[in-house]
């Protein structure tokens, strides 16, 4: 339990994101300086304006001296803050291109991993078995397309839309009479000629 507990959080904060917090701080430091001598020197200034207009000359000479030196001390601080800006974008870069790198270092693992898994022959005999199943539909659709004819063609296609726009209609009924089975005709009356004829044929069968 106490290991459970009492075990820290590993820190994602590296040495490098340190150095850079340090330097930034520094170079805060140096601004809050450079703000507080031009504030001082505008001081001076007005002071120097004011001890000439009394007639102390030399006074305001020396404070004019002290303001030149404070100066000189400024530009030294703008240079220290340009390093330390520079230095800060280099380290930040370096970050950069670490984390390409590691990026990169991942991805050639995943694909060696790929490779591994799957080879150059795998990879041929698959699109071999592709090339061969494109090349059987291939000859299937021309047997097809040869055994009908342009109207059964047509036809096929016609079904083919009705059933698309689920519309299939049936044969409409002939509207033409249906012609007489020879069987169904009506029989033609006996003359009176073929009568005497029919009753001796009716005799002979009797005898």
């Amino acid at each position: 339990m106490g290991n459970l507990f009492g075990k820290k959080k590993q820190s994602r904060v590296t040495e490098q994101d340190k150095a850079i917090l340090q330097l930034k701080q520094q170079r805060d430091k140096l601004r809050q300086y450079q703000k507080k001598i031009n504030l001082q020197l505008e001081k001076e200034r007005q002071l120097a304006k004011q001890l000439l207009k009394d007639g102390k000359k030399e006074k305001a000479l020396l404070l004019l001296k002290k303001k030149r030196y404070q100066e000189q001390l400024l530009d030294k601080t703008e240079n220290q803050i340009s390093n330390l800006e520079r230095m800060v974008q280099d380290l930040e870069f370096a970050q950069i291109e670490r984390k390409v790198i590691d990026g990169l270092k991942v991805g050639n693992d995943c694909l060696k991993k790929m490779h591994e898994v799957m080879s150059i022959e795998e990879v041929e005999r698959i699109l071999d078995e592709t090339q061969d199943s494109i090349e059987y539909q291939r000859q299937i659709d021309e047997m097809l397309a040869g055994s009908l004819t342009q109207e059964d063609e047509d036809a096929v296609l016609a079904e083919l839309e009705a059933i698309t726009q689920g519309d299939v209609e049936l044969p409409e009924v002939p509207s033409e009479p249906l012609p007489v089975a020879p069987e169904a005709a009506e029989k033609k009356p006996v003359s009176e000629n073929d009568r005497p004829r029919k009753k001796q044929e009716r005799e002979l069968l009797a005898v």
